[in-house]
C-alpha cells in the first residue's frame, strides 16, 4: 500500500509542479510561483526514488497511471472540468497496463 501512496504523493507533486509553469506562462500569473513548483517537481523526483525496484524504468512506465488518474482528477477537482467516458476508459486501460507490469511474476 505504501507504494501506491508514494505514486499518488508523487504525482500530485508532479503536477502541481508543472502547473506552476502553466501558470506562469498560459495564465499570466506571477514568476514567483515557480519556486514552490520547483520544489514541487524536486519532491515528485525524490519520491519515485523511495519506491523499491530493481529497474527505475519499471517504476516510471508504472507511475504513469496514476500520474493520467491523477492529472485527471487535478483537471476535474482544480480546473472544473469532469471527465466524460473517453477519459476514464483510458484510465482504465492505463491501471489494466501498470497492474500487468507491477505484479505479473518475472520469469
Amino acid at each position: 500500500m505504501t507504494k501506491f501512496l508514494l505514486f499518488f504523493i508523487a504525482a500530485f507533486a508532479e503536477i502541481a509542479g508543472c502547473f506552476s509553469f502553466w501558470g506562469w506562462i498560459k495564465l499570466k500569473k506571477s514568476i514567483l510561483l515557480l519556486i514552490p513548483g520547483t520544489l514541487s517537481l524536486w519532491l515528485f523526483a525524490y519520491l519515485l526514488t523511495l519506491i523499491e525496484s530493481q529497474y527505475a524504468g519499471r517504476i516510471y512506465a508504472a507511475y504513469g497511471a496514476i500520474y493520467i488518474f491523477s492529472s485527471i482528477m487535478w483537471m476535474w477537482i482544480v480546473e472544473k472540468n469532469p471527465p466524460d467516458i473517453f477519459d476514464i476508459l483510458g484510465i482504465l486501460a492505463c491501471f489494466l497496463g501498470a497492474g500487468i507490469i507491477l505484479f505479473v511474476p518475472r520469469v
